[in-house]
């Protein structure tokens, strides 16, 4: 068989910083509990889930895979490496989209309380395989993930 991918690597980093009207441990939750992280974290209007296992704890391993409109299938696995809770999550991820592996990632999050609820802080730093994905799209795509985060933790205020 050849293999007529270019080869290359792309690395990139972002930081996104957001604030929400309910407490740390309130945030916290949202990624710690598997059915209130399916509420927010994906399954927008045309996804199919598919396999889906959340294991939340140091070592432990995240899955979420789903085809969006039957035609391109997202595959993410997480290994989270450090948990603080209610201040801080570390993880590293892996994506890949239809079979390719387009990118491996470490993202930080902090859960900083303030007088009106609590500052979210995700640092993201990635290295974007062969061409199929860039850092531009994928902070693009985090973005409106936090915003779903944001809308969801809202109203729950």
């Amino acid at each position: 068989m050849t293999d007529t991918v270019t080869r290359s690597i792309n690395h990139a980093q972002f930081t996104i910083e957001r604030e929400v009207p309910v407490a740390p441990a309130v945030v916290f939750q949202a990624f710690a509990d598997p059915a209130t992280k399916a509420k927010w974290f994906g399954g927008e209007e045309g996804w199919e889930q598919g396999e889906v296992s959340v294991d939340f704890e140091v070592g432990g391993r995240e899955i979420n895979e789903g085809t969006f409109e039957k035609k391109m299938t997202s595959r993410y696995v997480a290994t989270y490496t450090d948990i603080v809770d209610n201040e801080r999550l570390v993880y590293t991820y892996d994506m890949w989209l239809n079979g390719s592996h387009i990118s491996t990632s470490l993202a930080t999050w902090e859960f900083e309380p303030t007088t009106t609820g609590t500052k979210l802080t995700l640092v993201e730093f990635g290295a974007h395989l062969d061409g199929f994905d860039t850092g531009a799209d994928r902070e693009e795509g985090t973005r409106d993930l936090i915003d779903s985060l944001v809308n969801y933790l809202v109203a729950q205020a």
